[in-house]
């Protein structure tokens, strides 16, 4: 009898301990994924804004803001703008130098600086995406971020994302 239980109970084990690498398996894959959430704001009485918001690192590890929203003003056409925000530590951006995107196929967007002269800050860059977007199809794209000296940074952003900025799109 004592023998039975101890037999039952090292499977109880068995099973726990392949159920725990199981989900830790599926943890480390989950957590490779970009997750962000649409958020509808209404900052003045008529205007709108749809966004988009998260965090992607660059390829040296750096963390940047990522946030992708249209704004809707009443009897105005709609603007469509990408902000990328570089945490402390983060490389000063140069201004006005265009967003460079690169589709999975290799094609190569650009998308116009938004600011003339300067940024608030100096990690700072917002670029103009209405005439990007809808040359956009759901697949990976890298960001380039031009540097002094023909350098970039490049930003990896997944599939998810560039779904949710067409969902942002469509509002």
């Amino acid at each position: 009898m004592l023998r039975r239980f101890l037999q039952i109970l090292l499977r109880l084990l068995l099973l726990a301990i392949v159920t725990t690498f199981i989900f830790l398996g599926l943890d480390i894959s989950v957590s490779k994924r970009a997750i962000a959430a649409i958020t509808q704001l209404e900052s003045v009485p008529g205007e709108i804004i749809y966004r988009s918001q998260l965090k992607l690192e660059d390829q040296s590890g750096h963390v940047w803001q990522v946030i992708f929203w249209k704004q809707v003003y009443p009897g105005h056409p709609s603007s469509i703008n990408l902000r990328l925000v570089g945490f402390p530590g983060s490389a000063e951006l140069i201004h006005p130098q265009p967003l460079r995107i690169t589709k999975a196929t290799g094609e190569v967007l650009i998308a116009p600086d938004v600011f003339l002269e300067s940024a608030p800050v100096p990690t700072i860059g917002q670029y103009n995406f209405q005439d990007i977007l809808p040359k956009l199809t759901v697949e990976p794209l890298l960001l380039g971020i031009p540097l002094p000296g023909e350098k970039f940074i490049n930003i990896s952003v997944p599939q998810s994302v560039v779904k949710e900025w067409q969902k942002v799109f469509m509002e």
